[in-house]
């Protein structure tokens, strides 16, 4: 910890879920190490084991912890929890900033609990568009939101800072500093490489499958509950008729996705339904995949990074640039859709090839850096 000085800003940085501690946790050890800055972690406890994970591998102890994770609790009970609670650690540390990440319940409520304390807010991933506020639901409506309130915005790519110019905001308030998630997959992948034994649970898994193209498949997004997550298993089934493949899948906590996945996808040879992985796995399930199966928003960052295509089993993205670069692919819900697109890949090598080794439009590792430094301006 950095020693604290006369003149130092107080940043109170905001998460609560494992997608948000990942993306944040590079800023947070920037901050940390500099003393322009007085770092403060308040974490809401969205996901709660899953969140765990992430802040012990990256050694950050939350200054606060709300804990607000309930089971099946609604959107507007959550939303409520979460702006008094957030506001209460506000009135206490009252900070210069308070930055948010993304698109959660969480980084909406900090946004608004910050606005109304006058409080100038950073948001992080800032300029993320899908064009239909219910697709992601409400991820889109969240984002939004928290572009109306924010003094800094960090958008990862120029397509991003450019949705924010025509949504009429300050162009002097923009910057695009590239996605931290790049910064912490590369941080990840090098402590990897330096311990192995941070991802030995997936060693007997790896035997099992060894010889055979590994489809990575992660799907929790409340839009595909109910028919979508059919569809998604249907589509895995049959891929797992292939002698060549063997599909490993993570299975979401929420019961709207196991209750699914579990009766339709038990008892595959070749399908591997694991408990949620924690960061340091789910890192190691990039680098050994063939490509990804995901309706995940990150992933459709990470993958590229390791040159490992995604086919994104959503109608839309708020991450068009992979779509345009040639990373990601939209395929929806639809089994034959699936089926088609990952079968093309998986035949056709120069179809693979070109979305393997497009550029990853996503960040080049130094993003914190230079948000530590505009947040220092």
């Amino acid at each position: 910890m950095a020693l604290i000085m006369s003149g130092t800003r107080k940043i109170v940085t905001v998460f609560g879920t494992r997608p948000e501690a990942i993306k944040l946790f590079p800023l947070v050890h920037a901050l940390d190490a500099d003393l322009r800055f007085d770092s403060r972690v308040l974490v809401s406890g969205q996901h709660r084991g899953m969140l765990d994970q992430v802040l012990e591998i990256a050694g950050i102890a939350p200054h606060h912890d709300l804990d607000v994770m309930q089971p099946n609790q609604s959107l507007d009970a959550l939303t409520a929890r979460l702006l008094t609670g957030i506001g209460e650690v506000l009135d206490r540390e009252r900070p210069d900033w308070v930055v948010v990440q993304g698109d959660t319940a969480t980084a909406m409520c900090g946004a608004l609990a910050a606005y109304f304390r006058q409080i100038d807010v950073c948001h992080i991933e800032a300029g993320l568009r899908s064009g239909d506020i219910y697709h992601p639901f409400p991820e889109e409506v969240n984002r939004k939101v928290i572009g109306t309130l924010a003094k800094l915005h960090a958008a990862p790519t120029e397509t991003s800072a450019a949705s924010l110019r025509a949504e009429n905001v300050v162009p002097d308030a923009i910057h695009v500093t590239g996605n931290t998630v790049i910064d912490a997959l590369h941080w990840i992948t090098t402590k990897v490489a330096k311990t192995p034994a941070l991802v030995a649970d997936l060693a007997e898994v790896e035997a099992r499958f060894a010889g055979k193209r590994i489809i990575g498949v992660t799907s929790h997004r409340r839009e595909n509950f109910g028919d979508g997550m059919r569809g998604i298993a249907n589509a895995i089934k049959r891929l797992a008729a292939r002698e060549d493949v063997a599909l490993i899948f993570p299975v979401h906590l929420n019961p709207n996705v196991r209750a699914i996945m579990n009766e339709e996808l038990a008892g595959f040879d070749n399908i591997a339904l694991l408990e949620p992985l924690d960061y340091p796995h789910f890192a190691r399930l990039l680098d050994i995949c063939t490509l990804m199966l995901t309706d995940s928003g990150g992933v459709q960052e990470e993958a590229p990074a390791l040159g490992k295509p995604v086919l994104v089993m959503r109608e839309t993205t708020e991450r068009p640039e992979g779509v345009e670069a040639g990373t990601a692919r939209l395929v929806g819900t639809d089994e034959d859709a699936i089926v088609a697109e990952v079968t093309r890949l998986l035949d056709d090598d120069s179809a693979y090839a070109a979305m393997a080794r497009a550029h990853n439009p996503f960040g080049d590792g130094k993003s914190a850096a230079r948000i530590a430094d505009l947040l220092a301006r």
